[in-house]
């Protein structure tokens, strides 16, 4: 267990607070212009999603003059398993891209691997409509850190603590519109 701690807590150091700064500016913005937030991820990554949206739009929306308009892909499971039953499990996110997302919207995604299939078809459709693309990967990196415009890699190859520090970097941003709302003006 020590060495767990240990572990995360080195790869939490390593982590650009940088780019953690451009993508609340993103959201920010999207925030402001009324953009709509989707974010993505499967296994543990799409509970992350489910929490990170959780946050953003209560906490956060709670402390602003106006709240978020944001909703993870991963949470109406008849939806997903339409979908995924009726066309395939890698077009259960494009799928409902299509239904939603318009030109200036953010897509974010939670990724271990940085190559699942669903998000890779999610991302390609998000970039030839012109969305706002943030991906969360671990050290692998994978497919995604090449599609993404915004991209934090978490670095570490261990499952556990790249979902870790995925829900510590969620937490970061909406702690940052929770404790200081005035950021948003």
């Amino acid at each position: 267990m020590k060495n767990y701690v240990e572990r995360l807590n080195q790869t939490l150091i390593k982590i650009s607070t940088g780019k953690i700064d451009e993508i609340i500016k993103i959201l920010i913005k999207a925030n402001i212009e009324e953009r709509q937030i989707f974010v993505i991820g499967n296994g543990g990554s799409a509970a992350t999603s489910s929490h990170f949206i959780t946050d953003l739009g209560k906490g956060s929306s709670d402390k602003l003059s106006k709240p978020f308009r944001c909703i993870s892909l991963n949470d109406n499971i008849p939806w997903i398993t339409a979908l995924g039953n009726d066309y395939s499990f890698e077009d259960i996110f494009l799928r409902q891209l299509q239904n939603f997302a318009r030109p200036g919207d953010i897509l974010i995604t939670m990724s271990v691997s940085g190559n699942s299939p669903n998000l890779i078809k999610a991302f390609e459709w998000a970039k030839s409509n012109n969305l706002e693309t943030i991906a969360f990967v671990g050290g692998n990196k994978g497919k995604l850190v090449n599609m993404a415009k915004y991209v934090v890699v978490i670095d570490s190859q261990h499952y556990g603590i790249v979902e870790d520090a995925h829900m510590v970097i969620s937490h970061l941003i909406c702690y940052a519109f929770m404790e200081h709302p005035e950021i948003v003006q």
